[in-house]
């Protein structure tokens, strides 16, 4: 088993592009990254495909996730991208700069301890709050507040994951802003206490 450390660890087969990464970060085999960034110790698992994104921390991003799906121009005569990749298509006809960068400053953000489920789909510009779930499967195509479960095509919302006092509690509490160390000490309570008991613990 491969222990988990400040580097990133990357799997075999990885496309990326202008990506950072915080600490005890992962990348599934096959997945693609680009102009995106992984904070602390969230991971994506296999084939993920993760565009224009700020991910938070202790994100799990399940397999064949896609995250800040591209767009294509529905305005104009046609939607091909030769509109805007013309250079690949015509050796006198340049890219369209002005569409890539719209395209790279829609980005989507998920929250801290989110979970995305197996071959979801999170549009560009959406956000996913802190704690939320997004059911296998989903489209989500609006903000998703913390701590809610959505389903669907498109998602929307299933319940809730708390009531809202322990939902500000523990939106209070940011237990992901606690060092490596402080987690360490709290694993046990971690696994064994309910939400609320562990806020009463620790908040």
């Amino acid at each position: 088993m491969t222990r988990l450390s400040e580097n990133p660890l990357i799997h075999p087969d990885c496309e990326l592009t202008e990506v950072t990464f915080g600490r005890f970060t992962e990348v599934g085999r096959g997945s693609r990254i680009q102009n995106s960034h992984l904070d602390d110790y969230s991971y994506c698992d296999r084939l993920a495909d993760i565009a224009n994104a700020q991910i938070s921390k202790f994100a799990n991003i399940a397999a064949f996730v896609r995250i800040g799906a591209t767009d294509h121009p529905m305005h104009t005569a046609s939607m091909h991208h030769f509109l805007y990749r013309a250079g690949d298509y015509w050796d006198d006809a340049g890219n369209d700069a002005a569409f890539f960068a719209n395209r790279r400053s829609r980005t989507a953000i998920i929250g801290h301890d989110t979970w995305i489920g197996h071959a979801a789909m999170i549009k560009p510009e959406v956000t996913i709050g802190t704690g939320a779930i997004v059911a296998s499967g989903a489209i989500v195509t609006r903000n998703v507040a913390p701590y809610t479960i959505v389903a669907g095509t498109p998602a929307v919302k299933l319940r809730d994951r708390h009531d809202p006092g322990l939902v500000a509690d523990l939106l209070a509490l940011a237990w992901w802003d606690w060092s490596h160390e402080r987690l360490r000490a709290a694993l046990d309570d971690f696994r064994n206490l309910s939400a609320a008991a562990f806020v009463q613990r620790h908040g």
